[in-house]
């Protein structure tokens, strides 16, 4: 067994923490104050070739797989957590559903401008009443001659006022349900009937956009159908069983970031004539912050390197966002609990941290609904 990351998949790591360290960390404070992802840090991002790190060669990307795209989720989110949910809006959820579903000419015509980050992608499958069980969904597409015709509304969008393509969840058949009766279609964002909402006002995560999307007799050819007709619900689990994967990643780079400033906060900190990190109290708590970050490691970069061969990896990626985004809450808070009362206070960096860890356990399908994924796949196959 050999747990060495390739030297490309190195050098990726490198050249991302560099980037995160120059470009990102400087600008984190000024990214949460102002509620937004400044236009210059995404076009970087693109000149680096982080859009299409995990988009095969053959369609104008790195060929970095999930691994690599795990690898820059994590470097990001340890600068900034919304510019890393911004990024991967686009690389992970939005390019991905094209990847997973997208047939052999629509892979080949938009996959490239996905890698260049010429076309940003984002990804409508949330509703008001279809969030845990996207079942329900009521936005529908119907068709007229060879177009399409879609009503709805979509909420919880990320990044969705920052799409060019946004790939839209509709029912195209009632009477079938998920299976079968939902279809994946292209949404270019120029389409008339197709506004944007305005940006939710969050706990954490507040650089990031999150806005809701209505389609109101939204017209679109057919050759924007992304996939077969009725394979939409498949489309849209296959690319969250990398969403998830991604979160897993997301989840790594907070909690090693918590965790040094935790420690380092330690050693400074002098309480009884001693820093702090000499007292058996503060040395468990980081004892156990450090066990639960390498077993967070360890499934984020198994569950990838399963995707990467292409092994079935639905359950392990639900393992791996449950656990993550758990263990990411506890060492927070410990965190916080090392910083005492300084760790409540905004003007250090622990407190945005806090906040932007609890949403890990909702969004990508909250973790009840993987808890559900995980014993339905155990019951059927076994351990």
């Amino acid at each position: 067994m050999d747990f060495t990351f390739s030297e490309e998949h190195q050098m990726l790591r490198q050249a991302v923490r560099d980037f995160t360290d120059g470009a990102v960390r400087p600008l984190s404070a000024q990214i949460e104050r102002e509620h937004h992802v400044p236009r210059e840090l995404l076009d970087q991002l693109a000149e680096l070739g982080l859009y299409g790190v995990a988009i095969p060669e053959e369609y104008g990307g790195a060929g970095m797989g999930e691994t690599g795209l795990c690898i820059a989720m994590e470097e990001i989110t340890r600068g900034d957590f919304s510019v890393a949910v911004t990024y991967g809006a686009h690389a992970s959820i939005g390019a991905m559903s094209v990847l997973v579903g997208g047939t052999e000419e629509q892979k080949r015509k938009w996959l490239p401008s996905y890698a260049t980050g010429e076309v940003k992608g984002a990804y409508a499958l949330s509703e008001a009443d279809a969030g845990s069980d996207p079942a329900a969904m009521s936005t529908t597409a119907v068709k007229d001659g060879g177009d399409w015709i879609i009503n709805g509304e979509k909420i919880w969008i990320t990044a969705g006022n920052l799409a060019d393509l946004v790939t839209v969840y509709a029912i195209t058949d009632k009477t079938k349900g998920a299976s079968g009766g939902v279809t994946a279609f292209l949404v270019p964002a120029e389409s008339k009937g197709y506004s944007v909402g305005k940006a939710e006002e969050k706990m954490g995560q507040r650089g990031s956009s999150t806005v809701t999307l209505a389609f109101d007799d939204v017209r679109i050819s057919d050759e924007y159908r992304l996939g077969e007709v009725g394979a939409g619900f498949k489309n849209a689990m296959a690319t969250l069983d990398r969403g998830r994967l991604a979160l897993g990643a997301n989840c790594l780079g907070c909690a090693k970031e918590a965790l040094s400033l935790a420690t380092n906060y330690a050693n400074e900190r002098v309480a009884f004539g001693k820093p702090i990190s000499r007292h058996q109290a503060i040395q468990w708590m980081l004892a156990d912050s450090a066990t639960e970050i390498y077993a967070m490691e360890s499934l984020v970069y198994r569950t990838a390197w399963m995707c990467d061969e292409h092994v079935p990896f639905t359950r392990e990626s639900a393992m791996t966002k449950l656990f993550a985004s758990e263990a990411l809450d506890r060492i927070v808070d410990r965190a916080v609990q090392i910083y005492g009362g300084m760790g409540y206070s905004a003007e250090y960096p622990i407190e945005k941290l806090y906040r932007d860890a609890r949403v890990t356990r909702i969004y990508e399908g909250t973790n009840e609904i993987q808890r559900m994924v995980i014993a339905r796949d155990v019951i059927a196959r076994g351990i």
